[in-house]
C-alpha cells in the first residue's frame, strides 16, 4: 500500500512538472512567437534575406514601404521623404537595427498565437506610425546634411511625431559596401546614441537647486567669465564672457558656467546624481519595443570636475529620447508618457490586429518644481533667446553649446515644448558640431515646430 501512495505522488510530481513546462512553454509561444517565426532564416517571410510581407505607414496613411513576394520593395514617391523617415522605418536589409521594417517585423508578419505565420488573407499586416512624413522632411531639410537628430513628440498621449536622425540616404538607393562606415548613417541618434549635453543638462541642476537650496531666491552671482578652483590654470570654470551681477533666473538665462559652478558644487555630487536619476537620464526606454541608449554620468566629489559636471560638461553622455521625455514630464507637472512609434495596426481588410498601449513614466520631477522650471524655460525665450524668433509658439526652452574638445566645434542643442494645450509637444534637437546651439539648434527647432503647428 505505502510502495503504491510512493507512486502515486511520484506521478502527481511529474505531472506537475509536465504541466509546469507546458505552461512556460506556452507563455513564451505567446510572448515570443512573432519574433521565431520572423526570424530571416524562415522562408516563408523572407526572400533572399529581405521580409517580403506587410507595409509601412505614416500617421495619415502615407505610404512609407510595402514589403513584396519579390523581395523588392515599393517605397514613398518622395526621395525627401524616403530619407527623412529612414531610420523610422529601416531599409529591406536591416542595417538599421531599430528600424520598424526590422524591429517591428512580427507585427509585419502577422503571426498571432491562433492563425500561425499568416493574417487572415495572408499578406502580412498594415503597420501606421506615428511620425508625419511632412514634419520628418521639414526636420532633415532644417538638418541640411549636418549630423544630428530631431524628435518630436506629444507629451500627453506619447505619440511621437517627428523622428529623424542624420546623416541618412535614400534606402531605394543604399549606399554600396563601406561607404557609409564612417559616417554612422546606419545609427538612430534619437534613440541609440548618447552625446555630451552641456547646458541643457542646467535644467536638471536648476530642478535640483529649487528643492534643495532654501535660500535660492537670495542667490546672487557676479560672473567674470571665470570661476578659479586652484592656481592651476586648468582648474578653472569658464564662461564665454562675463554676465556680470546675476540672480538665478538669470544666471538660467544667461546659461552662465560659473554661476551653475558654483551652485552645482553647493548641492554636491549625491544631489546630482539623485536628480539625475531621477530625471530619467540614466535609464534605457523601451519604445514599443526598440531600446534606447541610457546616459551615463559621473559626479565628482568636488573641484573643478564636479562644475563642469553640474553645466553638462565632463563626462555627461545624454541620449536625446531621454532628454526630450524629461521635458515632456516638466509640461506635466511631474510624468510623462513613454513614447511610442505604432498608431495602430491592420489586417489587410481594415480590421484592427492589435491594441496599443501607452506605458507613463515614474515622477520625473515634483509638479512645484515643474511649474518653476517652466517659468524659467519660458523666460530663457523671452529674455535670451527672443520670441521673434518663434512667432505665434508658446515656447519653453533651453540651449546648449556642448565643447566637445580639440578644435571641433561645440555640438548645438535645443530642447523643450510648447505649453499649449493645443499643440502639447516635447522637443529635443542636436547639431553636432553645429556651433551656437540657440542660434543653429533653435532655428531647425523653429522651423518643425511651426510645420506642425500650422498643420
Amino acid at each position: 500500500m505505502k510502495k503504491l501512495e510512493k507512486r502515486a505522488v511520484m506521478c502527481l510530481i511529474l505531472a506537475g512538472v509536465l504541466l509546469a513546462g507546458l505552461g512556460f512553454y506556452v507563455t513564451k509561444w505567446v510572448m515570443y512567437g512573432s519574433e521565431w517565426v520572423s526570424f530571416a532564416a524562415n522562408k516563408h517571410v523572407y526572400t533572399d534575406g529581405r521580409i517580403n510581407t506587410g507595409s509601412i505607414y505614416d500617421e495619415n496613411g502615407d505610404l512609407l514601404l510595402k514589403n513584396t513576394e519579390s523581395g523588392k520593395p515599393e517605397y514613398n514617391d518622395s526621395s525627401a521623404v524616403r530619407k527623412a523617415t529612414l531610420h523610422a522605418v529601416g531599409d529591406i536589409d536591416g542595417n538599421i537595427l531599430t528600424g520598424a521594417n526590422r524591429a517591428f517585423s512580427g507585427k509585419l508578419v502577422g503571426y498571432n498565437p491562433v492563425t500561425g505565420t499568416y493574417s487572415t488573407q495572408d499578406k502580412g499586416r498594415k503597420l501606421y506610425l506615428t511620425i508625419n512624413a511632412e514634419v520628418c522632411k521639414t526636420a532633415n531639410k532644417a538638418l541640411n546634411g549636418r549630423k544630428g537628430a530631431v524628435m518630436v513628440y506629444n507629451y500627453k498621449t506619447g505619440n511621437v511625431i517627428c523622428m529623424v536622425s542624420s546623416p541618412n540616404y535614400d534606402p531605394s538607393d543604399p549606399p554600396s559596401g563601406s561607404d557609409d562606415s564612417s559616417s554612422g548613417a546606419y545609427i538612430n541618434r534619437c534613440t541609440s546614441a548618447k552625446i555630451v549635453p552641456g547646458s541643457i543638462f542646467k535644467t536638471v541642476t536648476a530642478a535640483a537647486a529649487i528643492e534643495q537650496i532654501s535660500d535660492l531666491n537670495d542667490f546672487s552671482y557676479t560672473c567674470d567669465g571665470t570661476l578659479q578652483f586652484a592656481s592651476s590654470d586648468v582648474d578653472k570654470v569658464t564662461c564665454p564672457y562675463a554676465h556680470g551681477k546675476e540672480n538665478f533666473e538669470e544666471a538660467l538665462a544667461n546659461s552662465c558656467n560659473c554661476a551653475f559652478a558654483k551652485l552645482s558644487i553647493k548641492l554636491g555630487s549625491s544631489n546630482l546624481e539623485k536628480y539625475t536619476k531621477k530625471a530619467g537620464l540614466t535609464k534605457s526606454y523601451d519604445i514599443d519595443g526598440i531600446h534606447t541608449t541610457a546616459g551615463s554620468f559621473d559626479f565628482p566629489d568636488s573641484g573643478v570636475n564636479l562644475g563642469w559636471a553640474g553645466v553638462g560638461q565632463y563626462h555627461d553622455l545624454v541620449n536625446p529620447c531621454s532628454m526630450m521625455i524629461y521635458m515632456g514630464a516638466i509640461a506635466n507637472q511631474g510624468k510623462a508618457p513613454v513614447p511610442n512609434l505604432i498608431k495602430k495596426i491592420e489586417f489587410t481588410n481594415g480590421w484592427p490586429a492589435s491594441f496599443i498601449w501607452t506605458g507613463k513614466t515614474d515622477t520625473l520631477i515634483k509638479a512645484s518644481t515643474a511649474k518653476k522650471m517652466t517659468e524659467l524655460m519660458h523666460n530663457n525665450v523671452k529674455e535670451t533667446y527672443g520670441e521673434s524668433n518663434f512667432p505665434g509658439l508658446d515656447l519653453c526652452a533651453k540651449s546648449g553649446t556642448a565643447e566637445v574638445g580639440g578644435s571641433s566645434e561645440p555640438n548645438a542643442w535645443f530642447t523643450g515644448f510648447l505649453d499649449d494645450d493645443d499643440n502639447p509637444y516635447a522637443f529635443i534637437v542636436l547639431v553636432q558640431n553645429g556651433g551656437n546651439g540657440a542660434e543653429v539648434a533653435g532655428s531647425v527647432a523653429n522651423k518643425v515646430l511651426q510645420k506642425i503647428v500650422d498643420q
